[in-house]
């Protein structure tokens, strides 16, 4: 029997270990295009492999996609994830927490930084229309929000988080060719440290599709979510990193 800790990918039948992948190369559509994509293949495992799709995006470039059988496995037993360290909360529940812990409502300052314009992130835990079937942050009493929108430059934010006593920063990152989600990041992470000190800055959360959820010590920030985050699972978080915070002061 096969041994369920590993897993391969499906594609005609299980364990067959078929996959498909996309790619671009820098070379116009011939016949060596696809030569070359398919040896590029060979190299990444895929054997056999074959040439479904290629396209010429101007004279310079070629689309291709690939499909083939991957040689590799995953073993699921080395395979370790941040968990959800927190109970999920109704917004009854949120509120009644940060009267409690606060005494006062929770500041959220939200943001889409540097030359980022997808705000549908942002806006999907901050509107009070939300995601998933559930509310925005706007939606609860005992939070307010300040949401600054796309394009926001760092020193920017900082100044709107500290104007207005933000308990927690929130920024949504889309845009991340050569990495620039990394790079605005530990930007903003440096300047908050400089303008508020060690230890005395808001929360900072940063969330996107390419983040990973385990590199937040690497990158400075408190938390990241990742896709598929949902209003509640911010707020509950808030409302958790906040408590601990008191309890530890």
């Amino acid at each position: 029997m096969q041994d369920q800790r590993l897993v391969r990918p499906y594609g005609d039948t299980t364990d067959d270990g078929m996959i498909q992948v996309s790619f671009t190369l820098p070379v116009p559509h011939d016949a060596r295009a696809e030569a070359a994509a398919l040896q590029l293949a060979a190299k990444m495992g895929l054997d056999p492999a074959m040439v479904v799709h290629a396209r010429g995006m101007g004279p310079d470039f070629t689309f291709f996609v690939v499909y083939g059988r991957c040689r590799h496995a995953v073993d699921l037993a080395e395979i370790t994830v941040t968990e959800r360290e927190y109970p999920l909360l109704t917004p009854a529940e949120v509120n009644a927490a940060i009267r409690t812990t606060l005494r006062r409502k929770l500041v959220v300052v939200g943001a889409c930084i540097g030359t980022d314009a997808h705000t549908v992130g942002i806006d999907a835990i901050l509107n009070i229309k939300g995601f998933a079937g559930e509310k925005g942050l706007e939606y609860y009493r005992e939070i307010k929000v300040v949401n600054l929108g796309a394009q926001v430059e760092i020193d920017a934010l900082v100044e709107a988080a500290r104007d207005s006593a933000a308990d927690a920063v929130l920024v949504s990152q889309v845009v991340t060719q050569k990495d620039a989600h990394l790079a605005n990041t530990r930007a903003l992470v440096g300047r908050m440290s400089e303008v508020f000190g060690p230890g005395r800055r808001p929360l900072l959360v940063v969330g996107g599709p390419r983040f990973d959820p385990a590199a937040a010590a690497d990158l400075g920030v408190d938390r990241i979510f990742t896709r598929g985050t949902t209003p509640r699972e911010v707020a509950g978080y808030l409302v958790h990193a906040l408590a601990s915070a008191r309890i530890a002061a």
